[in-house]
């Protein structure tokens, strides 16, 4: 089984988000990147339905040259080939890079194609369904398991309290969520393997979706403060009164 999966090069964001004085773009010059957590059960959820069937786990990713970090650290969880989609570093839009992933799906031999439910920086939630109505083929998303059929795939997830399923015949597309399963972590052969190993490139055009972002902006947060009542038996009566005001003393 042939399955390509899609991921997305994005901040690694441990601390406050800062925006560039543009109001642009996520100040990244302090942070370092990774791909998104759905994204990675992706690749997981790949290697694992290929070492029990066979076939292949291709990444692929549409970003900048550096991208390609991204992609070898996939390869170092068990994905064999690698595939950057590479721009010159502007931002592409959801129907743009959709339509470059469908071109580049359509040279692929591809029974599967996995995406993760939304991007860990936008959360954008169309090019995964965007792709699949390019390509015709069905398309399930926010799937926390999949389970082989013999015709396909039954994708299930909870929506609401209710479980549902669907099932899908190959070749289709299916979004993962987080928590699918537990992505492993790589070993000192696969980081090897995956620093040698050849990366296929090509050069998609840019094409303008019509839509203009205007700024980014943080929303204020609530601040918190510490206050110090007293030290020791002094900050008793204090500490009483707080509570009383607080409504915990009967």
């Amino acid at each position: 089984m042939d399955i390509l999966v899609c991921v997305k090069r994005v901040p690694m964001v441990g601390g406050r988000v800062v925006v560039t004085a543009d109001g642009q773009d996520v100040d990244t010059r302090m942070s370092g990147f990774t791909v998104s957590p759905h994204e990675e059960c992706a690749v997981e959820e790949a290697a694992q339905i290929v070492e029990r069937e066979g076939g292949r786990v291709t990444v692929l990713t549409l970003g900048p040259p550096e991208a390609a970090d991204q992609l070898r650290d996939m390869l170092a969880l068990g994905a064999q080939q690698a595939m950057l989609l590479e721009t010159d570093g502007r931002e592409w839009g959801p129907v743009a890079t959709s339509a470059a992933i469908a071109d580049a799906v359509r040279e692929l031999p591809c029974d599967l194609l996995l995406f993760g439910n939304e991007a860990a920086d936008t959360g954008d939630y169309q090019v995964g369904i965007r792709v699949a109505h390019l390509l015709g083929r069905p398309v399930a998303t926010g799937i926390k398991k999949l389970a082989r059929t013999d015709g396909g795939f039954l994708a299930s997830r909870e929506y609401r309290g209710v479980q549902e399923a669907y099932e899908l015949p190959l070749p289709a597309v299916v979004s993962v969520k987080e928590g699918i399963n537990l992505p492993r972590y790589p070993s000192l052969p696969g980081r090897l393997r995956a620093k040698r190993a050849a990366i296929d490139v090509s050069h998609p055009a840019w094409q303008p979706d019509g839509l203009r972002k205007l700024r980014l902006r943080v929303p204020e947060q609530t601040r918190k403060r510490a206050e110090v009542l007293g030290s020791g038996v002094d900050a008793v009566p204090a500490l009483v009164a707080l509570l009383d005001e607080l409504g915990v003393l009967t």
